[in-house]
């Protein structure tokens, strides 16, 4: 603080951006980071359902996993209700069903590729999606603890 010659007390410029002093409250920070990652999520799990249903490869992985070709369409199906679910302003229930589905996929598609015995060029993308998943989760419990709760209506006799 410096003094000026009329004797009040004027605070010092801060730089614009402070690594110990984010302007942005805890809660506004968890609802920032929540979205960024889920949208990151949302896109890999987006681009797999797509890969898995529009291209040969992929259809060959499944071939090699030992899934039938109905399964790789049902899972790309089920993966796209699941983003729908996550961005989509729904009952909270909906995405933790949403947030169990990817889990099970996600560690199903690790167990599928260790015990065929890929390498990690091929279960490295599942365990990347994977700590996104994580990511996204907790930042999204975080955000509903902060949140206040829903309110309820009186229900007139």
């Amino acid at each position: 603080m410096t003094m000026q010659t009329t004797g009040q007390t004027v605070a010092e410029p801060r730089p614009l951006v402070w690594p110990s002093d984010l302007s942005m409250p805890r809660s506004k920070r968890s609802v920032v980071g929540f979205w960024i990652v889920t949208a990151l999520f949302c896109l890999q799990i987006g681009f797999t359902a797509y890969a898995q249903l529009r291209l040969p490869q992929v259809a060959e992985a499944f071939t090699h996993l030992g899934f039938p070709d109905y399964f790789r369409v049902e899972l790309s199906l089920a993966k796209l209700l699941g983003v729908v679910l996550l961005l989509a302003p729904v009952p909270a229930r909906l995405k933790e069903w949403a947030y169990a589905g990817f889990a099970i996929t996600l560690g199903s598609a690790l167990v599928a590729h260790l015990s065929v015995g890929d390498g990690p060029e091929a279960w490295g993308w599942a365990a990347g999606t994977g700590v996104l998943w994580g990511l996204s989760y907790f930042l999204w419990r975080r955000v509903q603890a902060a949140a206040p709760p829903p309110a309820t209506r009186m229900w007139q006799s």
